[in-house]
């Protein structure tokens, strides 16, 4: 059984530093918006096809693999619903291949049939503000303004895809407030989490 965690994050939680750091410990790869494209690009999906679906895309992100829309082929682009079937298609081929760590894109949804740790990487307001203002050069409100929009396109897409709600504790297996203990500490307790659940082999 392949050992997969799927990583859902409040913006500013360092949720995408946590999957990193715990792929870094069990050596797996992780796959984030970047990652999860060239894996589509490698599996004969177009780039730029993808690059006109987000010009298009009712969600606003910063990946085209946030929009989802269908294909209107002769419009020289995909819509969001072909877009979030695509989507779902290049994360169960990389789910089925190995070991894998994935980084939002509703991956808990998309692989709802497989045994996989569901994890949920929260943190206080007050918390996310300040590492946004250290790390990204950003005021208090500019930071604050940032992380709430961040979170409301995330939850508009989860929501809009999953019929479910985002960052609801009862669609995870774990929800981990990620200001508690840091990322690197975070990462071990979700570890040995996933490992006394039995659906971290490794």
């Amino acid at each position: 059984m392949n050992t997969i965690i799927n990583i859902g994050r409040s913006f500013g939680s360092g949720g995408g530093f946590v999957g990193k750091a715990i792929g870094k410990k069990l050596g797996i790869p992780v796959y984030d918006n970047e990652l999860i494209s060239r894996v589509a690009e490698e599996e004969g999906y177009s780039k730029s096809l993808f690059a006109k679906a987000e010009e298009h895309s009712l969600f606003s992100v910063s990946s085209f693999f946030a929009s989802g829309r269908l294909s209107y082929m002769d419009s020289g682009y995909v819509n969001d619903n072909v877009m979030f079937k695509i989507q779902s298609e290049v994360i169960r081929s990389i789910a089925a291949k190995d070991h894998a760590i994935i980084i939002g894109r509703c991956a808990d949804y998309i692989l709802r049939e497989l045994p996989c740790l569901n994890v949920f990487v929260c943190a206080p307001m007050e918390f996310r503000i300040k590492r946004l203002v250290e790390n990204e050069n950003m005021t208090p409100d500019q930071a604050e303004t940032l992380i709430r929009r961040k979170d409301k396109t995330r939850s508009t897409y989860y929501n809009y895809y999953t019929f479910g709600a985002w960052g609801e504790a009862s669609n995870y297996n774990l929800c981990v407030d990620s200001s508690v203990l840091g990322i690197e500490a975070t990462a071990d307790y979700i570890i040995d989490f996933g490992r006394r659940a039995g659906l971290v082999t490794l």
